[in-house]
């Protein structure tokens, strides 16, 4: 079996450098913006992109055998797919448990602009 050595140029590099850096940027602008539940989506659809970045370059899995390339991508994509679908789970327990549909932080940005009332009802209720 032959080992072939793939050689970036530095070009390549600076360019994904900057890729990464312009997507830290609008990772920061976004972090700003109101999606209202989807703001969890747009981080991590970011946090994807920059991570294939770096293991398709830096770790050089553009140049290996296609397979592990998209094992990885199938990978971030289903973690990203859990996570999702967990904060969804959080957003929506009331409508399955009446007694399950208080947060697990109440003061969680995702939980500030739902249901105001209720989140006064719950902090008067403490004091």
């Amino acid at each position: 079996m032959e080992n072939h050595h793939h050689i970036t140029p530095l070009k390549t590099y600076l360019g994904v450098a900057v890729g990464l850096f312009i997507l830290t940027v609008v990772t920061v602008a976004v972090s700003f913006l109101d999606f209202g539940p989807f703001n969890l989506v747009v981080a991590l659809l970011i946090a994807a992109i920059k991570g294939s970045l770096v293991a398709l370059f830096f770790m050089h899995l553009l140049y290996d055998n296609k397979l592990f390339g998209a094992i990885f991508s199938i990978s971030i994509a289903f973690v990203a797919i859990f996570i999702i679908l967990t904060m969804f789970d959080t957003m929506g327990r009331d409508m399955v448990v009446e007694g399950k549909s208080k947060p697990i932080n109440e003061k969680a940005v995702i939980y500030s602009k739902q249901d105001s009332s209720a989140a006064a009802d719950t902090t008067q209720s403490n004091h």
